[in-house]
């Protein structure tokens, strides 16, 4: 059977378009390749942008901002001076963009100062933290992203 140059193009077109049709398949179809969402509630977490925005401002404005250290037993998370500890109510959220089943919550209850995440909840890689927290009526918010 002789081929010709049509005939070459057209095994060729087919060819390539089913190379293409594989990887497609392949990963829509792979668990490596997860497409979830960031978050779930995405439109309904778009809707309270604006309080975000005050809440960041607020804590830009404070004379002393929030401090993140890594300790050797941990994420130290120290708190304006000028803030009483023990009226500071709030929620620290990591976030890790790679697994979000290692995403957690802590709320946050102070004694003194500061916060002491342990070392054995953090993995090494990018973390993404937003720390909220109420004090005197104000909100507040930060945002970090560290590599720990």
């Amino acid at each position: 059977m002789k081929i010709n140059w049509g005939t070459g193009i057209v095994l060729s077109f087919i060819g390539f378009i089913s190379f293409i049709m594989f990887f497609v398949v392949r990963m829509n179809t792979d668990n490596r390749a997860n497409h979830d969402l960031v978050t779930e509630d995405y439109y309904k977490k778009e809707l309270s942008f604006q309080k975000e925005i005050d809440a960041e401002k607020e804590a830009n404005a404070l004379p002393t901002q929030l401090q993140l250290k890594r300790i050797e037993e941990g994420l130290q998370i120290r708190f304006p001076k000028e803030m009483d500890a023990t009226k500071i109510d709030g929620i620290v959220s990591l976030y890790r963009p790679s697994n979000k089943h290692l995403d957690f919550d802590l709320p946050i209850s102070l004694s003194n100062a500061h916060l002491l995440i342990p070392d054995k909840r953090l993995l090494d890689g990018r973390w993404d933290i937003t720390i909220r927290w109420t004090y005197d009526g104000k909100n507040y918010l930060v945002k970090k992203s560290m590599t720990y």
